[in-house]
C-alpha cells in the first residue's frame, strides 16, 4: 500500500487538535504531559487513521501536493442535505427508484429484457425479435346474414353488367372465411326469382367460379341446402322444384359435380318437393343427348330468338288472353319474351286483331290490355306509336280482306285516345281513302259515272 503523504497527516493531526477528534481521544488539557510528546502522538495517531482512511477511499492521496479529505461524522450533521426523500424542488428523489423497500422507478418494469425460456413464466412470444415471425391484420368473419345480403348484392350486380371475372373478384373480396357454399346457395335462390335469361347467367357464372373460388364439396354442400329449404323456397316460387332440378342438371352437365350426386341426395331423405326436383335432375340428365341439352335448358335468350317464333309467341298470348281474359297472365308472358325492342309487332298485332274482329268485345279488351302495359312502362310511347304507324302503312291491304277496317280502326283509336295511352294527333295519321272509281255499266264502254 502506498505511503500516506505528510501533508494529509498534518491535515488529520490538526483535525485533532482542534477539538474534532475522530476516535474518541480522551481529552489531554487535564494531564500534566509534554506538549511536544502529545503532538508527536497524535501525530503518529493520525498518521496510522490516515492509512485506515485510505485503505477505504475515504481520503485519497493528493497530486500535485494537494490532499482530499472526507467530511468527518462531527461535520456531516450540520450538512444541509436533504434526508426526507425529496429534493429541494420538492421532487422525489431519483424518480422514486431508490430508497430501501420500493419497487423501482414506475414504468421500469416494461424495460426488462423479453424473457426467452419458454418455461418462463414471463415469456411472451410476440415480444422476440425473430424475422420469421409476420403479424397480419386478421378480421373475423361475417355472420350468414351479412354474407348472405352482400352475396345477393353482387349476383344482382352480376345480372347487369353480366362479366364474370369481374363477379368473382368482387366475390372474393367478402369476408369468407368457410361458408364459401353461400355462393352456390344464394346464386340459386336468387335465380329461382328472376327470369330464364337470369338463370342462365346463374348456371354460367357457377361454371365459371368452380375450381377459382369454390369446389366441388361446396357446391354440393349449397344444394344440399336448398334442397332442404324447398318448402319455403316454394312460397315465393310454386315451380322452384322444377328450377332446382334444371339447376342441378345443368351444374352437372358442367362437370362442377358427378352424376353420382344424385343417388347421394336421394339417400338424406329430403321432402318430397325436394324428390320431385331430383328426379327432374335425373330425367333431363337420361334423355338422349341430355348433356348436349342441357346446354340450352333455360331457352334461347329473347334476342336470339327467330322473328317467326315471337310472331307466333305474341299471337298466342294474345288468342290466349281473349278467350281467358286474364290481364295478369298476359303480362307475365310478355314479359317472359323478354324483347322489349320488339313490343311494337305486340302493338300491331293487337290492333289487327281488334280490326279482323270486328267486335266491342276485342275492342275493350285490347285497349285494357295496351293501357295497361303502356302504364307499367313496359311498352313506351315509341313502341306504341311504332305499332299503330305500322297499322297504317298497311291499311290498304287490310281493307281487301276487310272492307271496314278504317272504320273499325277510328272507333278503336277514339278507346284509345280516351285511356289516355294515345294522342289524338295520331287521328291525322290515318290515310285518307281516295274515291272509288264507279263505271255506268259494262256496256258504256268504260265511261265513268259523273257524281
Amino acid at each position: 500500500m502506498a505511503e500516506v503523504d505528510d501533508a494529509v497527516i498534518d491535515v488529520v493531526a490538526s483535525e485533532v487538535i482542534n477539538g474534532c477528534t475522530i476516535t474518541g481521544d480522551s481529552d489531554y488539557s487535564d494531564k500534566a504531559v509534554d506538549p511536544t510528546s502529545v503532538e508527536m502522538r497524535v501525530k503518529r495517531k493520525a498518521k496510522r487513521l490516515a492509512k485506515s482512511l485510505s485503505r477505504d477511499s475515504g481520503i485519497v492521496n493528493g497530486h500535485g501536493g494537494t490532499a482530499t479529505v472526507v467530511q468527518l461524522k462531527r461535520r456531516w450533521k450540520n450538512n444541509r442535505k436533504s434526508r426526507n426523500g425529496f429534493t429541494k424542488r420538492g421532487e422525489i428523489k431519483k424518480g422514486g427508484a431508490g430508497g430501501k423497500g420500493v419497487w423501482g422507478k414506475l414504468g421500469e418494469e416494461s424495460d426488462m429484457d423479453a424473457a426467452i425460456d419458454m418455461k418462463d413464466p414471463n415469456y411472451d412470444s410476440d415480444l422476440l425479435d425473430d424475422d420469421n415471425i409476420v403479424l397480419r391484420e386478421i378480421t373475423p368473419e361475417s355472420s350468414d346474414e351479412e354474407l348472405k345480403n352482400s352475396i345477393t348484392f353482387n349476383i344482382l350486380e352480376y345480372y347487369e353488367h353480366g362479366d364474370t371475372d369481374e363477379a368473382a373478384m368482387t366475390l372474393s373480396e367478402l369476408n369468407i372465411v368457410s361458408k364459401w357454399h353461400l355462393i352456390t346457395q344464394v346464386a340459386v335462390e336468387v335465380a329461382l326469382e328472376h327470369k330464364p335469361s337470369q338463370r342462365e347467367m346463374t348456371s354460367v357464372l357457377l361454371s365459371d367460379l368452380y375450381g377459382r373460388l369454390i369446389k366441388q364439396k361446396e357446391i354440393a354442400q349449397g344444394f344440399d341446402v336448398i334442397l332442404a329449404n324447398l318448402p319455403d323456397l316454394i312460397l315465393d316460387t310454386p315451380d322452384a322444384p322444377i328450377v332446382v332440378g334444371c339447376f342441378l342438371a345443368r351444374t352437372i352437365a358442367d362437370d362442377c359435380l358427378p352424376p353420382k350426386i344424385i343417388d347421394f341426395f336421394k339417400e338424406k331423405n329430403y321432402s318430397d318437393l325436394a324428390n320431385q326436383a331430383l328426379i327432374k335432375a335425373h330425367n333431363l340428365l337420361n334423355i338422349k343427348h341430355g348433356l348436349t341439352r342441357l346446354d340450352n335448358v333455360w331457352g334461347v335468350g329473347g334476342s336470339l330468338r327467330p322473328v317467326q317464333y315471337l310472331v307466333r309467341q305474341m299471337n298466342m298470348l294474345l288468342d290466349e288472353y281473349l278467350c281467358s281474359g286474364d290481364l295478369q297472365e298476359a303480362i307475365r308472358c310478355i314479359l317472359e319474351l323478354e324483347v322489349p325492342h320488339f313490343h311494337h309487332e305486340l302493338v300491331y298485332e293487337a290492333v289487327v286483331d281488334v280490326i279482323e274482329a270486328m267486335n266491342t268485345h276485342t275492342e275493350i279488351s285490347m285497349c285494357k290490355l295496351l293501357k295497361a302495359l303502356y302504364d307499367a312502362i313496359i311498352i313506351t310511347p315509341e313502341m306504341m306509336n311504332k305499332g299503330f304507324d305500322r297499322v297504317f302503312d298497311v291499311l290498304d291491304d287490310i281493307s281487301i280482306d276487310v272492307p271496314l277496317a278504317s272504320a273499325v280502326l277510328e272507333r278503336f283509336l277514339d278507346k284509345c285516345i280516351n285511356a289516355g295511352f294515345l294522342e289524338r294527333d295520331v287521328l291525322l295519321k290515318i290515310p285518307t281513302r281516295a274515291s272509288r272509281k264507279r263505271y255506268v255499266s259494262e256496256g258504256d264502254g268504260g265511261r265513268l259515272k259523273e257524281a
